[in-house]
């Protein structure tokens, strides 16, 4: 610093920050030789925390509003200094303004895969990225643990170490929760918050407060996700004759796009399918499976038997039908007036007198012998 910026310096008593930037956490106020006059004026505004450090301690923190500096308020300042007069002369003493505000849009994400064990698809390997924020919470603490005599400390300086932090916690989380990977996305504001929760306690040892992790997306290698997506092609069309058909039509909408480069065999084959389909779909019957044959049923006198080309008798007796004979078989065969008869041409079985043909015939039949 030159003479002009020396003499400069001596006038100078306002003692403000005001911050151009967007990640500046915090600023150190530069003055020749870290002289500043006694009774300045120190300003700071919302959002802000200064700290008066002398003789390498800290001495005095204030927060939002306007302070002069002089020693009957500044008693722990005086006391380093081993002032005893309240004379006006420049005291060195360093000045440091902290961003209070919360810090937003920082990036987290893994550098590699992270390998869990997933209750349906077993062993995987994921990605995930997101966002997170932050805010200064004790600027005491951050001074000694991280700033120390750094003159300006902005984000870009702790956030691969806060991003590691977050990916170890994430890892942790999401190996120990058992969450199906397809249930991740239903969970991804309850993950972040339980990944926040379980970081503050280490956050708070910088003097730091994570206040918000977003999760953005949880992705799989590409060639897992091109499976995932097919089984679920497969899943939308029911079965895989169906998706042989949705196969061949989009090898026939290719085929179109490309007359030059389509192939005879290629497109002869998913014509010949494609016709076997529709045929299908036109006669359901042909493609029906087979059914069982019904167990046949039990004679029954009332139903007839089929018709014969001549005219034919059927005749019951104990219960089973018999037949067919000729009208003069009949009497030989057991036809008495009880039985029931038919024939081609009958509505229905009758008792054997009841038929004026067969009437004759039964009166033919000499009576029982007297005591019979």
């Amino acid at each position: 610093m030159g003479l002009f910026e020396k003499v400069r310096a001596e006038f100078i008593d306002i003692i403000e920050w005001l911050d151009p930037s967007q990640d500046t956490i915090a600023y150190r106020f530069e003055r020749f030789q870290n002289e500043i006059k006694m009774g300045a004026q120190l300003i700071v505004r919302p959002g802000q925390v200064a700290i008066l450090v002398g003789e390498g301690q800290v001495a005095d923190i204030y927060e939002p509003g306007r302070y002069r500096l002089e020693t009957q308020n500044m008693p722990v300042l005086t006391t380093l200094m081993g002032w005893k007069y309240g004379f006006n002369s420049p005291f060195k003493a360093e000045v440091y303004f902290f961003n209070s505000k919360i810090f937003t849009n920082l990036k987290w994400g893994t550098a590699n895969p992270i390998t869990i064990r997933d209750p349906e698809l077993g062993p995987v390997r994921l990605r995930a990225y997101g966002t997170y924020t932050m805010r200064v919470n004790n600027a005491r603490t951050l001074l000694e643990q991280l700033i120390s005599t750094d003159g300006l400390f902005q984000t870009d300086e702790i956030s691969d170490h806060l991003r590691n932090m977050i990916v170890s916690a994430f890892a942790s989380w999401v190996g120990q929760d058992q969450t199906p990977l397809f249930d991740l996305a239903a969970n991804y504001q309850a993950m972040g918050e339980q990944v926040r929760a379980a970081m503050q306690p280490n956050m708070e040892q910088f003097g730091l407060e994570l206040r918000q992790l977003l999760i953005e997306n949880i992705s799989l290698p590409p060639e897992v996700e091109a499976a995932l997506d097919k089984r679920a092609s497969i899943g939308i069309l029911g079965n895989m004759q169906q998706y042989t058909q949705y196969q061949a039509a989009n090898a026939i909408e290719q085929s179109a796009k490309n007359p030059a480069g389509a192939s005879p065999g290629l497109d002869l084959g998913v014509g010949i399918a494609m016709g076997q389909q529709i045929a299908n779909a036109m006669n359901p019957r042909a493609t029906a499976a087979p059914t069982a044959p019904a167990p046949a049923a039990p004679p029954a006198p009332a139903a007839p038997p089929p018709p014969m080309p001549t005219a034919v008798w059927y005749i019951t007796r104990d219960g089973q039908n018999f037949g067919p004979y000729a009208q003069d078989q009949l009497l030989a065969n057991g036809l008495t007036a009880q039985s029931n008869v038919w024939k081609q041409g009958m509505a229905g079985w009758q008792m054997a007198n009841t038929v004026p043909e067969l009437q004759a015939l039964l009166s033919s039949v000499p009576p029982p012998p007297p005591g019979a």
